[in-house]
């Protein structure tokens, strides 16, 4: 496997420039800087604990960072939730671009967390809390107002579990591929589909969609 220390940076660079051009997105060099350090420290972690079944750093720049920062545009408010973070995705790109908000990292696999606890310290990440608990059972002193997630199989699972983390006024958004017909269809009867977005990722080909739920 590639190792980020052997990777072309400047390669790398290269490719995420171009893709945040393309989404139309303005993000400083520092914090492109600060994602692809981030890769690095994925890539070296990747190796000893299978964080992510992407191992080669050309498409952890398109899968991971350009897939997370295609829904910056829609994160609002001051607290953010990613559920099912697994490697800090898509939390960590979206908290290096939004200094002035404040993200949770929740995942249930330990190894996961520490990898996110020691890579947050590392690259001085401040904005970000990582904690190793099931999403049904989190609580939090404070809601939400986003709570955000791309693992979750099921909407009707993802709401269900997060509904009482959401602030009111809050919304879930959930990150798909194909728009999830058969999915919609078993909504929580509270819940409405706000806004519903296809997203085209730079250099992959498949459907992607980001499905905004708020309460009734």
């Amino acid at each position: 496997m590639q190792s980020a220390s052997r990777s072309d940076r400047a390669s790398l660079s290269a490719q995420l420039r171009a893709g945040i051009s393309e989404l139309k997105l303005t993000i400083g060099e520092n914090q492109q800087g600060l994602m692809l350090d981030f890769l690095q420290q994925l890539e070296k972690w990747n190796q000893a604990y299978n964080l992510s079944g992407i191992s080669e750093a050309s498409s952890m720049v398109k899968l991971h960072l350009l897939d997370s920062l295609s829904i910056l545009p829609f994160i609002q408010g001051q607290r953010i939730l990613d559920v099912g973070t697994g490697a800090g995705l898509p939390g960590i790109p979206l908290a290096i671009c939004c200094e002035d908000k404040n993200f949770t990292l929740l995942d249930s696999n330990g190894k996961k967390i520490r990898f996110l606890f020691q890579t947050c310290a590392l690259l001085q990440i401040g904005n970000t809390e990582q904690i190793q608990e099931r999403a049904e059972n989190y609580q939090s002193k404070e809601p939400f107002d986003i709570v955000v997630s791309r693992a979750f199989s099921s909407l009707q699972q993802f709401i269900e579990k997060t509904r009482h983390l959401l602030a009111p006024g809050g919304r879930i958004l959930a990150m798909k591929g194909q728009f999830p017909e058969a999915e919609m269809h078993e909504l929580p009867e509270d819940f409405i589909l706000h806004g519903s977005h296809a997203l085209k990722i730079p250099g992959e080909p498949g459907e992607r969609h980001l499905l905004e739920f708020t309460r009734k």
